[in-house]
């Protein structure tokens, strides 16, 4: 039988002890995708609590499953809701949301540098594994790759206790959308991680550890020219530029 505590904080477990089907159901990788989609909503939104529509776009479902599924994870008390205001992780929650992340970063990174995979292909097939990989695996997985702080695409990996660390330069990131000519820079995230957007980035050689030049601004157009390496220079929108961060 599975280990339906796995990877959560002992406050959650704990929660449910005296009652392993409710454990069970909260083990559910919906459930895990919820808290997941509401750490990384909450982030986007300066931490304040997220509309149920929002959830239920992000999550791809209609508002009253995404009302049903924030009942029961704010009854657990890894989130609390209000129907006015709309959903907030508790600490218990934002931790188990950060071991989720920490798997699904582990196997993207995993499958990329290790099973040389294509980087806007990996998505899909770590939100398939980071439900059902143990942690004796991630471990294993994490240490092959020398214990890594970020995935291919940029984005900081938790440690083992959910816990994001301290930058390694306390230089601020900035985004290309608000670079002036002649900046030079290294890319060292890139924010939209669909399959399209990051095959673009990678064909105009984007991708994060770039080093890059700003080429020209122009405010009117609201566009960006960029080059990279040997790649010819590449022009692109303001909100485009936004989702590559820069150092």
């Amino acid at each position: 039988m599975c280990d339906m505590h796995r990877g959560y904080p002992p406050a959650a477990a704990a929660r449910f002890a005296d009652d392993a089907v409710k454990v069970y159901f909260m083990a559910t990788r919906t459930i895990e995708n919820y808290l997941k989609q509401l750490y990384l909503e909450q982030q986007e939104t300066g931490n304040r609590a997220v509309p149920l529509g929002r959830v239920a776009a992000r999550v791809g479902v209609t508002a009253g499953t995404a009302t049903t599924m924030i009942k029961a994870i704010a009854h657990s008390g890894l989130a609390r809701y209000a129907k006015r205001s709309g959903v907030r992780l508790t600490k218990q929650g934002e931790e188990l949301a950060m071991l989720v992340l920490r798997r699904h970063r582990i196997v993207e990174l995993f499958l990329v540098r290790i099973m040389e995979m294509d980087w806007a292909d990996v998505h899909e097939e770590a939100e398939e594994l980071e439900h059902v990989i143990s942690d004796r695996v991630l471990e294993k997985m994490d240490a092959m790759l020398n214990h890594p702080q970020v995935d291919p695409h940029g984005d900081p990996i938790p440690d083992r206790q959910g816990r994001l660390g301290a930058p390694a330069s306390c230089a601020r990131h900035t985004d290309l959308a608000q670079s002036t000519p002649g900046r030079c820079a290294k890319v060292t995230r890139v924010l939209d991680q669909s399959s399209t957007f990051l095959k673009f980035a990678q064909k105009h050689g984007l991708a994060p550890g770039a080093a890059i030049k700003v080429v020209a601004v122009d405010p009117h157009a609201q566009s960006v020219a960029v080059e990279s390496g040997g790649f010819p220079p590449v022009t692109l929108s303001f909100s485009a530029a936004a989702k590559f961060e820069l150092l």
